[in-house]
């Protein structure tokens, strides 16, 4: 794993207990930055697989 999939898979797992954190409050503004979290988590972990990808050759 390359750090930029490990920062993602950490930044969307902050981003989902956020968001739960939220849902368990009522707070729909700390659940609505728990899925912004998860989101900008899920694309740095995808770039973070593509490099991969193109490291290994494109397989």
């Amino acid at each position: 794993m390359n750090k930029d999939q490990v920062k993602g898979r950490a930044e969307s797992a902050k981003g989902k207990a956020r968001e739960v954190a939220g849902k368990a409050t009522g707070n729909k503004t700390t659940q609505a930055k728990g899925k912004l979290e998860q989101a900008a988590g899920k694309t740095q972990s995808t770039y973070g697989d593509a490099k991969r990808d193109i490291k290994r050759g494109g397989k």
